[in-house]
């Protein structure tokens, strides 16, 4: 596989999740609370930054164009299989989320806490799954710049979900606290 075909099938299945999402943004239920503008600019101006050093060719800067993982055939077949990986987890989470979902930090009408699917284990899967398809995305391009926009998400979805959470808590109490002792926030809790 060259490296242009190994991006392109990367590129493709993070535009099979856009589609995903744009279909299911159709069917959802009203707020009844959302964070502030101010919040929202707090992890939607760093993730556009991740991704832009992800999949971003314009105005580059030397040391992010570094190569610093050899683009070997194991390595895009890696890069693309975690791409695909990450994907069908972040759908999996959304399908499940269902009309509960939002893009924006928010509580619903008649929010339910979700335990079934991937919540039965991880309380954040489509940031485990987006996580994913980001390290084989930047395994796939091998350069600085990938994994520095990995470094930049991560951490941004970090401080998005303590604020989920804090709503949760807020919203469900007792409910949400057994659930958080039992999942962990991006991986499986283990023993």
């Amino acid at each position: 596989m060259t490296v242009e075909k190994a991006t392109l099938l990367a590129s493709w299945c993070w535009f099979v999740m856009a589609g995903v999402w744009l279909v299911l943004i159709f069917w959802l239920k009203s707020v009844k609370k959302r964070e502030t503008a101010e919040e929202r600019i707090k992890h939607v101006a760093p993730m556009v930054v991740g991704f832009w050093l992800l999949f971003g060719r314009t105005w580059t800067v030397a040391w992010l164009e570094q190569i610093v993982i050899t683009r070997t055939q194991g390595v895009l077949w890696s890069g693309v299989a975690l791409t695909a990986l990450g994907v069908a987890i972040s759908i999996w989470a959304r399908l499940t989320l269902g009309s509960n979902w939002s893009g924006v930090v928010t509580v619903k009408e008649d929010h339910e806490l979700i335990r079934k699917g991937p919540y039965r284990w991880v309380r954040h899967p489509i940031y485990t799954g987006m996580l994913t398809s980001f390290v084989g995305t930047a395994l796939v391009a091998g350069r600085v710049r990938g994994w520095v926009g990995l470094a930049l998400v991560l951490v941004t979805f970090y401080f998005k979900a303590r604020r989920e959470e804090r709503f949760l808590m807020q919203e469900f109490g007792a409910g949400f606290e057994e659930h958080a002792r039992s999942t962990g926030m991006f991986l499986p809790k283990f023993g």
